[in-house]
């Protein structure tokens, strides 16, 4: 294979990885919390949201697209607003869900879609993440030298780090909502609608703050 990287650099950036997605973050607190309101599948499916928004910031890191960053400021700013919107959006609806969390929301394709697509908003919603990656890979990668073959690995390596934690967060999460009763599971749905509700909240505020 064509690579430019060495088993110890992929051992490096993929414990990296794991240590930085373990650090509590708004994405880890979304996920647990969609599972925590919804199930394990939930979480899942916010992970995935999470990882496709995680893929384009790596791509583009590693290819230098610096410029991206800097000069798509204005569409950033739009991409936040809307994402900070939906979560608002999403957490409301868990609020005002009368239902027990078992019930109020069965597992069908427009559900785990709407978990999706709460990964991803919230992931490209948080600007920090490219310039994250562009400040992050130059200590394992020469940029310059990269291949395909690297390329391809760093994804891998990143996916199964990143995905492997936040997994993680939702299996623990469901479990603690499987095993609690239902006067219970209806102030978790609360709660959880009050962080997503929070987060979009600040979303949106940082978006203003920072047009």
């Amino acid at each position: 294979m064509d690579t430019t990287l060495t088993i110890g650099t992929l051992i490096s950036l993929f414990l990296a990885l794991v240590i930085l997605a373990a650090v509590p973050s708004v994405s880890s607190l979304t996920v647990a919390a969609r599972a925590a309101a919804f199930g394990f599948r939930h979480g899942v499916m916010t992970t995935l949201g999470i990882l496709t928004a995680d893929v384009v910031f790596i791509l583009s890191a590693i290819y230098g697209l610096a410029a991206l960053a800097a000069n798509i400021g204005v569409w950033f700013v739009v991409v936040k607003l809307l994402g900070g919107a939906y979560l608002i959006g999403s957490g409301l609806m868990l609020l005002l869900a009368a239902l027990p969390a078992r019930q109020a929301a069965p597992v069908n394709g427009d559900s785990l879609r709407a978990s999706y697509l709460t990964g991803l908003s919230i992931t490209f919603a948080d600007q920090k993440a490219i310039l994250f990656y562009l400040g992050f890979f130059p200590a394992f990668i020469n940029l310059k030298a990269i291949t395909i073959t690297d390329t391809v690995l760093v994804l891998i390596a990143a996916t199964l780090a990143v995905g492997a934690v936040k997994l993680a967060y939702a299996r623990l999460a469901d479990q603690a909502r499987a095993r609690l009763g239902e006067p219970v599971q209806r102030n978790i749905n609360s709660f959880a609608g009050g962080v997503m509700i929070a987060v979009g909240a600040m979303v949106v505020i940082r978006a203003f703050l920072r047009s």
